[in-house]
Formats: structure tokens, C-alpha cells, sequence
């Protein structure tokens, strides 16, 4: 009996971080609060919570990194080392090229293997760029919405790709590319496009979702360009 009441406490630790992560608002980097802050807000004991954050590295959803902190997401596949070697190396146009070669097949993979919910989740991350009160929450929930579109690939090699190219696209300096106004304006080109991505995706059409990503990518690109 003593053995299922623990592993019951740690399923209800795990719930309680899984919904932390998805309700709150995290820095873009994805970094977690510190750990004493952490088991404050879930009401947890430290022990409690550690077995929470290890239950969740070990599903992909968290990465930590000794001396930096835990992450949202899974390890990046390279070293940080590296990371920040490869960021030293690129500027934004050759980011953006990247994410033009590879993320439009994996919306493509995404419109195959999407669940309802991560579908949900990816109309959620749709409405809150449109209620973003700053460009900040703004790219907030954009880079959520592209996580989640990797998540539904249902492939760990492809997120952890994803997620290695989000790493490196974190490390470049992209300068001040967006001054007035504070927030998006109504008619952001994104939100009309990141609709396109999602039905596209949700109605299990592959070679829609990947267009749809492409036009979207390159869209950002040309913005970028012309900033």
C-alpha cells in the first residue's frame, strides 16, 4: 500500500506540471522557474517536484542543463556549446532559410499523425497570437503553436531537430526589428496564414499543410528582408 500511495503522489505531481507548462506564459527561451519558485506555485514538496521534472525529461518535454536551468521541450542534439557556435556562425536569412527547407515537411508529417488534441492545442496557441497585448506574448505562443506542429509529427528525431534549429533561431541576434506599434496590428499577415497551417492540418491534407507553412515562412522572410 505505501508503494501506490507514492506512485499516486507522483502522477498528481506530474499532472500538476504538465498543466503549469501548458497554462503559463514562459520566457521565449523556454525556461523554467527555478526549482524553490517552481514548488512554491504547484504547492509541492522539492523532492515531489524533482520526481515530477524527471518524469517529464524522460517523455521529451523538459531539458535541463546543469547551471542554466530546465526547458520546455526536448534536449537540442547538440551541445549548448555547440548551439551557440552555430548561432556565432548564421545571421537571420540563413535561419529563416533553414526553417523554409524543413518545416514545411514537418506540417506535412503533422497533417498525418496530428492528434485532436495537439489540433486543439494548436488553435489555442492561433487565439492567443491574436489576443497578444505585446510582441513578446506574441512570439510567445507563435513559437508554441510551431512547437506543438512538431510534436504532432509524432517523430522524436524531428522535434529534436526542431528543436535544435529553435535553439540556434534563440541565439542569433535578429536586432530591433519591431518597434511601433507595441502589438501585432489586426491584420498581422500571420494570423490569417497560421490558420491556413492549422485546418490544413487538422483536415489531414499533406501537401496543403505544407504549402500553407512554406507561404507563411516565406512570408516572415520578406518581412524580415524589407525591416
Amino acid at each position: 500500500m505505501p508503494r501506490k500511495s507514492v506512485t499516486l503522489a507522483d502522477t498528481a505531481a506530474a499532472t500538476k506540471l504538465r498543466q503549469f507548462l501548458a497554462s503559463m506564459e514562459l520566457p521565449s527561451d523556454g525556461r523554467l522557474p527555478p526549482e524553490r519558485e517552481l514548488a512554491e506555485t504547484l504547492d509541492l514538496g522539492r523532492a515531489a517536484l524533482r520526481k515530477a521534472l524527471a518524469a517529464l525529461e524522460a517523455e521529451g518535454q523538459l531539458w535541463r542543463h546543469v547551471g542554466k536551468g530546465t526547458f520546455t521541450g526536448s534536449r537540442p542534439i547538440d551541445t549548448v556549446a555547440d548551439v551557440t557556435a552555430m548561432a556565432r556562425r548564421t545571421n537571420p536569412i540563413e535561419v529563416m532559410g533553414a526553417r523554409i527547407a524543413f518545416e514545411p515537411e514537418i506540417a506535412r508529417c503533422a497533417a498525418l499523425n496530428a492528434t485532436p488534441a495537439l489540433v486543439a492545442e494548436m488553435r489555442n496557441c492561433v487565439t492567443r497570437t491574436r489576443q497578444a497585448p505585446s510582441w513578446r506574448h506574441y512570439e510567445l505562443w507563435d513559437n508554441k503553436l510551431h512547437r506543438t506542429i512538431g510534436e504532432a509529427t509524432q517523430n522524436s528525431l524531428l522535434l529534436g531537430l526542431l528543436d535544435t534549429l529553435n535553439a540556434v533561431r534563440r541565439e542569433v541576434t535578429w536586432g530591433r526589428l519591431r518597434e511601433n506599434p507595441v502589438r501585432p496590428p489586426d491584420d498581422h499577415h500571420s494570423f490569417a496564414e497560421h490558420d491556413q497551417i492549422v485546418e490544413a492540418i487538422a483536415h489531414r491534407d499533406t501537401a496543403g499543410a505544407a504549402a500553407a507553412m512554406r507561404i507563411h515562412l516565406q512570408s516572415v522572410e520578406r518581412h524580415l528582408r524589407n525591416s
